[in-house]
């Protein structure tokens, strides 16, 4: 069963000395498989840095963290093959879709299933299901460049979820697009979460989404407070 995110006392210490920053303080965060919890902030509060360690990109200095079932770390890495894990573990959906343009559609999503071992085939296959299931299977076989901005930030959802990782770590998703798009993307991502039973941290500070979660974490000076959100509907 995967057990979604629990982050204990996390913190992140830059540089030594007189010139050391806490970039993190006191971090404590929940969110369950199947949920959707926004994270919200100033600039410099610490969301940037909290993600960076989500990732496995840097390290933090103390504290803990889980992922699914694991814990990958408690005062250090817990996890020897860090890569291994943000691949396997970890889906990554940013503000720009950083779609590779010289691949189609369907390869884009199929790599990351083919750098974790699969048969071209497989990695085809499942890219397939989740483009389907985004309604965007018509343009499977179509180049980055040809696809409209909505229709590029589900093939970057679709990649985020081809390897089934219990974690979505989503920056900034809704930035760039309009507020149908936009909530269109949110409620595909409340949608793949309970299907896929993923846990979904959605940094952001678009205020035409926010309403749309139940919970809501802010961070303020590297210390995180939990908040019941409205948990508006979102219409088709």
């Amino acid at each position: 069963m995967n057990n979604g995110i629990l982050i204990e006392e996390l913190k992140k210490r830059y540089g030594s000395g007189d010139s050391a920053f806490d970039a993190l303080k006191n971090v404590n965060m929940q969110v369950e498989a199947g949920e959707v919890v926004g994270l919200i902030g100033p600039s410099g509060s610490g969301k940037s840095t909290l993600l960076k360690c989500l990732g496995a990109v840097i390290s933090p200095t103390a504290g803990r963290m889980t992922l699914g079932n694991d814990l990958i770390y408690d005062n250090n890495w817990k996890v020897k093959d860090l890569p291994a894990l943000r691949r396997d573990k970890i889906g990554f959906i940013f503000q720009q879709p950083y779609l590779i343009p010289f691949l189609n559609i369907i390869d884009n999503v199929a790599l990351l299933p083919m750098l974790a071992g699969y048969s071209n085939d497989e990695s085809r296959a499942k890219a397939l299901t989740l483009l389907t299931a985004l309604d965007v299977q018509h343009r499977a076989y179509a180049m980055p460049s040809q696809l409209s901005g909505g229709e590029q930030q589900r093939v970057a959802i679709a990649r985020g979820l081809v390897n089934r990782p219990p974690v979505i770590l989503a920056d900034e998703p809704t930035a760039a697009l309009d507020s149908k798009r936009a909530m269109t993307v949110i409620r595909i991502l409340n949608e793949m979460a309970a299907q896929y039973q993923t846990a979904i941290i959605v940094v952001t500070h678009d205020e035409k989404i926010i309403p749309t979660f139940k919970r809501i974490y802010h961070i303020r000076d590297g210390v995180t407070h939990e908040e019941v959100g409205e948990g508006r509907h979102i219409e088709d």
